[in-house]
């Protein structure tokens, strides 16, 4: 993973003192909350319902033991002994106190984490493939390229203060394990004709109160222009973005009133300017960042038979649990933040401790966090695979529910967050106990619940392939649901399937759904595409029978 030089630490510390100081002016009265909001924002820090949330980068979702060590102390010494990963793959703490917050940055400070840039209207953390550099079907490591554009971006002068807050992912296989096309800029790489890589790219993608996906702008990028042309694209967008309206000043609003051919032809005639002011990247740097990224040190493994005899819990989780890795003798292990009766994402302080101790022995010394908020272990070998399924279910880490109905994206709601409208956690649970038989959820098959309890989208419930939406209604929560929605490679936005349904009639609505598809799927068929087949009418009928 990349390491911080005198530079980066140098930069984190200054930014450590400077905040302590704001802070301290701050709580003696000397600048006021409009002088200090924008100051908090810019080190991640909010003011939710109930206590200030402090947002910790996470680049590309990569973590040393170390850093994950860290954040168990910080959860412990700070908070409520949790914290929560996020969809931006960052780490949210929900409680810590005002006062003390210079005091986590500097401890962060000393594992080369901080919190810059995680909120404000300015480049928020680049995100990746938790595959990244272990997919087989990989083209290429995105994570270097990741890496250059963090920063690039970190306090970047023109671009600190964009009409919104703006998203970058990076891809590196033919299938989109990153939700690329719901950020402002997706980048896909691709080998060109001569066999060399570039960036398919796509803009204007998100979710919130207008979602949309992003649309092509440029087939193939060479790669030494990727800088140029970001900037081209952020120019654009700086220069003609809305200012005035916050619910249409994001890129995918300017994207749509222009047009794709328009804007496209806007950001090329700023690319040539830019290319006639500065260099493109040049191949040193490229190898530089990539020897951050090298792979470690595997061993020659045969593949190993670990299933044959195991026992059927094992087996269940090693199925839906692992994945193939592009290193004969390897798997990687997705670690569950999904057990039934928690909320998702949760990670309580002892867990991170003795997680980093699992993934020292028996991995990389990484960890990988996913933007559907769960973990990875990356390199484990398969004959040890046993071993850290024991350690994982020691530590009620093991929930073999890997792209399962309950293995649910949930974004904090109404629990913390200001803007809620509604609960999300609750509703978690209520699933989570209405489904909880595994022989069921594995028959059901591949299905991706995305709750948010707002229109802002944190749950990114605009592409589950079912939705939830936690709305108002004269200060009672009810829900709106959603079918048909995806992230993965053939993406969709779902449709709503009617009226809302109240706050204890979620888990029965979901249940009716489910009958519609165990009833009308084809043999093999799962959810989404049986729902693309017959159209949301039967399910809509199943839902509001009893209400006709």
């Amino acid at each position: 993973m990349y390491r911080y030089d005198d530079i980066d630490q140098t930069l984190v510390a200054e930014r450590v003192a400077q905040f302590r100081d704001q802070t301290r002016r701050f709580l003696a009265g000397e600048l006021s909350e409009d002088d200090f909001r924008p100051l908090r924002l810019r080190n991640g820090l909010y003011i939710q319902r109930f206590a200030p949330m402090l947002r910790i980068s996470i680049p590309y979702g990569l973590l040393s033991t170390r850093q994950l060590r860290m954040l168990g102390h910080v959860a412990r010494k700070y908070d409520r002994g949790y914290g929560h990963f996020t969809t931006r793959t960052n780490m949210q703490f929900n409680w810590p106190k005002l006062e003390d917050v210079p005091d986590i940055l500097a401890d962060l400070a000393t594992v080369e984490m901080h919190s810059i840039q995680t909120s404000g209207n300015c480049i928020r953390n680049v995100t990746a493939d938790h595959f990244a550099g272990i997919a087989p079907d990989e083209i290429e490591d995105p994570r270097p390229w990741c890496e250059i554009i963090r920063q690039w971006a970190t306090l970047h002068p023109e671009f600190s203060y964009l009409p919104r807050k703006f998203k970058i992912c990076v891809t590196g296989a033919p299938v989109d394990r990153a939700a690329s096309e719901t950020h402002d800029i997706g980048l896909h790489i691709r080998r060109g004709d001569d066999g060399d890589i570039g960036f398919e790219v796509l803009v204007g993608g998100g979710l919130g109160r207008m979602p949309i996906l992003g649309k092509k702008i440029r087939d193939f990028l060479p790669w030494p222009e990727l800088i140029r042309y970001l900037e081209a694209i952020l120019r654009v967008y700086n220069q003609e973005g809305r200012r005035d309206n916050i619910h249409r000043a994001r890129i995918k609003v300017l994207v749509k009133a222009k047009g794709v051919e328009a804007f496209r032809d806007e950001v090329e005639a700023e690319y040539l300017r830019i290319r006639e002011e500065r260099p493109p990247l040049g191949e040193a740097e490229i190898a530089r960042m990539r020897a951050f990224f090298a792979p470690p040190p595997y061993e020659t493994l045969p593949d190993v038979d670990v299933v044959t005899g195991a026992p059927a819990e094992f087996q269940a989780w090693y199925r839906h649990n692992t994945r193939t890795h592009k290193v004969t003798g390897y798997r990687a292990v997705v670690v569950s933040l999904k057990k039934h009766g928690e909320a998702p994402g949760d990670m309580s302080a002892d867990q991170m401790e003795r997680l980093a101790d699992l993934a020292d022995r028996w991995s990389s010394g990484e960890v990988r966090v996913t933007h559907d908020q769960n973990l990875v272990l990356g390199d484990v070998r398969q004959q040890d695979l046993h071993a850290v399924w024991m350690g994982l279910r020691e530590l009620g880490l093991a929930t073999p529910n890997i792209g399962t109905l309950t293995d649910m994206i949930c974004c904090p709601g109404l629990d913390f967050c200001s803007l809620a409208n509604a609960s999300a956690i609750p509703i978690a649970k209520q699933i989570q106990d209405r489904f909880s038989d595994f022989d069921y959820l594995y028959d059901l098959g591949h299905i991706e619940i995305k709750m948010s309890g707002c229109m802002n989208a944190c749950g990114h419930h605009h592409v589950g392939h079912i939705g939830i939406l936690g709305v108002d209604k004269h200060g009672e929560e009810w829900y709106q649901i959603t079918l048909g929605g995806s992230a993965s490679g053939t993406s969709s936005l779902g449709e709503v399937l009617g009226p809302s349904v109240p706050k204890g009639e979620v888990a029965n609505t979901i249940a009716k759904i489910l009958d519609v598809y165990l009833e009308r799927r084809e043999e093999g068929e799962e959810f989404l595409h049986a729902v693309r087949r017959v159209g949301i009418e039967p399910f809509k009928e199943r839902v509001y029978a009893a209400a006709r």
